[in-house]
C-alpha cells in the first residue's frame, strides 16, 4: 500500500472524528502513560498536579473487572472496584479483606482519566468497560504490551497479529460503550515489522470509529532500554490525520518541553511520558515553570496524596522506591519501613503523623509497627543481658536470630513490591 502523498494529506487535513460529549480530544495534550504500579491513583493525581493534561490508568484486564463490587469510599471520596479473594473461605478474620482492582477519584481526575483495558474479546471488553464508563473520559485498548502475562492470553501485542480481531473489539466498544456513554474509544499499539504493515494496521483501526491512537515507537520484541524508533512516526501521524483520528506518540519522551518539540517535528497530536514521569512526575512542568523539582519536594507531595486516599501500602512503598535516589541513606530507611508512620518519620513529615497513624489503622498496618517495636525492644534487652555477662553461646544464638530476622525482612519487602 503506497504511503500518503502531500496532496492527500492537505485535502484531508480538516477531517476529524467527532469527540463525544463526555469524551476528550487528545490533540495538544501531554499525558501520563499507562504503567503497572506507577499508574495507580496517587501517581495519576500527582501527574495532574504537575501539569499532565490527561492520565492513563494501568492496564486492567477485563475479566478482573467483571464481577467486582463498586463502592464509593466515604473516607477517600474515591470509587473503588473490589473483589474478595477466591480463597477467602479459608482465610480467617481481617486477612480476608477485599482487594482493590481499580480505584478512581471522580472529583479530581474523572474527566481527565483514560481507562486502559486488557482484552482479547469484544464481549468481555464491552462488559468490563461499561462498569467504569460513567466515570472516565475514555476507554483505551492495550494492543502493545509485550509481556507474556498479556500476550499468552491473546491480549496486548498479540492483537497486533490479528488486525481484524482487534478491529472487531474496537468497533464493539465504539458502538456499545462509546456511543452509549458518549465517551471516546482509543487504542495503543506498537510498530510492526515494516512501514507497509504498520500503515495497513493503522488505517484499519482508524476505520473503526476510534477517536485516538497511540503509537509506541518500538516493535514488540524491543524493551524500554532500547532506543525508540521514529522512522515510521511521520507516516503514522499522516494516516491518522487523513482519517480524522488524533495520534499520540510514545517512546523516550523525557519532559513536556521535549514532548511539544517532538509533536511539532513529527506532526503528532499529543505525546505520552512514561519512564521519566515514573522517576519524577514534575517532568510535566515546562522549563518556564521551573522544570524538574528536587526529589524531596515531589516525594512530600506524593505522600500527602497517598495518605489522603488510603493508598495500598505495597504500591506506596514501590512508588517511593522509584522517586527517591537509591544511593541515599533515606532510601534505605524508607524501603525498610513497614507502614506509613515509619515512612513519615524517615522523611521528617511531622505534619502527616496523625493522618498516617489513622491510615495505618484502617489498612491494618499498625499491628506491623507494634510487632516491630516489640522486636526492637527485645533486641535491646538481649544486648543488655549480653553486656552483663551471659555465656558466649547464648550471645551467638542472639546474633543468629538477628541475622534471620534481617533476612526475613528483606524477603518481605520483595513480596510487597
Amino acid at each position: 500500500m503506497p504511503l500518503l502523498s502531500l496532496g492527500a494529506i492537505m485535502t484531508s487535513a480538516v477531517k476529524r472524528v467527532a469527540i463525544p460529549k463526555n469524551g476528550v480530544d487528545y490533540r495538544g495534550k501531554v499525558v501520563l502513560a499507562p504503567m503497572v504500579r506507577s499508574g495507580e491513583l496517587p501517581s495519576r493525581l500527582l501527574a495532574l498536579h504537575y501539569g499532565a493534561d490527561l492520565v492513563w490508568g494501568p492496564e486492567t484486564i477485563d475479566k478482573s473487572m467483571i464481577g467486582t463490587t463498586k463502592r464509593t469510599n466515604p473516607v477517600s471520596s474515591t470509587i473503588d472496584y473490589t473483589r474478595t479473594p477466591s480463597n477467602s473461605s479459608r482465610i480467617q478474620g481481617s486477612a480476608a479483606r477485599e482487594s482493590y482492582i481499580y480505584r478512581l477519584h471522580p472529583a479530581r481526575e474523572s474527566r481527565r482519566l483514560i481507562f486502559q483495558i486488557g482484552t482479547s474479546s469484544p464481549s468481555t471488553a464491552v462488559e468490563a468497560a461499561k462498569l467504569v464508563a460513567p466515570h472516565v473520559a475514555g476507554i483505551d485498548v492495550n494492543a502493545g504490551c509485550p509481556k507474556p502475562f498479556s500476550t499468552s492470553g491473546g491480549m496486548g501485542a498479540a492483537l497486533l497479529q490479528k488486525p481484524d480481531h482487534l478491529a472487531s473489539i474496537l468497533s464493539a466498544l465504539v458502538k456499545e460503550v462509546g456511543e452509549v456513554f458518549e465517551i471516546g474509544i482509543s487504542v495503543k499499539i506498537r510498530l510492526l515489522e515494516t512501514a507497509e504493515k504498520t500503515e495497513a494496521l493503522v488505517r484499519k483501526l482508524c476505520g473503526t470509529g476510534i477517536t485516538g491512537l497511540t503509537i509506541h515507537c518500538r516493535t514488540t520484541p524491543m524493551r524500554p532500554r532500547e532506543r525508540a524508533i521514529r522512522d515510521q512516526l511521520q507516516m503514522i501521524t499522516d494516516v491518522c490525520r487523513s482519517e480524522g483520528v488524533a495520534c499520540v506518540m510514545n517512546g523516550d519522551v523525557k519532559n513536556r518541553d521535549e514532548a511539544l518539540q517532538l509533536m511539532r517535528e513529527f506532526g503528532a497530536d499529543g505525546a505520552m511520558i512514561a519512564s521519566a514521569a515514573e522517576v519524577n512526575p514534575s517532568s510535566f512542568r515546562t522549563s518556564e515553570e521551573g522544570g524538574l523539582l528536587a526529589w524531596r519536594e515531589v516525594v512530600h507531595e506524593y505522600m500527602k496524596i497517598a495518605v489522603g486516599v488510603d493508598n495500598k501500602w505495597g504500591n506506596t512503598k514501590f512508588t517511593l522506591s522509584q522517586l527517591i535516589p537509591g544511593k541515599l541513606e533515606v532510601y534505605r530507611d524508607v524501603t525498610g519501613s513497614k507502614n506509613y508512620i515509619e515512612v513519615c518519620e524517615a522523611l521528617g513529615l511531622e505534619q502527616l503523623y496523625d493522618q498516617a497513624r489513622e491510615v495505618d489503622t484502617r489498612l491494618g498496618l499498625s499491628q506491623c509497627r507494634d510487632a516491630t517495636a516489640v522486636q526492637k525492644a527485645k533486641g535491646k534487652n538481649k544486648s543488655a543481658q549480653a553486656a552483663s555477662g551471659r555465656p558466649s553461646t547464648e550471645r551467638s544464638m542472639d546474633n543468629e536470630t538477628r541475622r534471620s530476622l534481617s533476612e526475613r525482612g528483606i524477603s518481605s519487602f520483595n513480596m510487597v513490591v
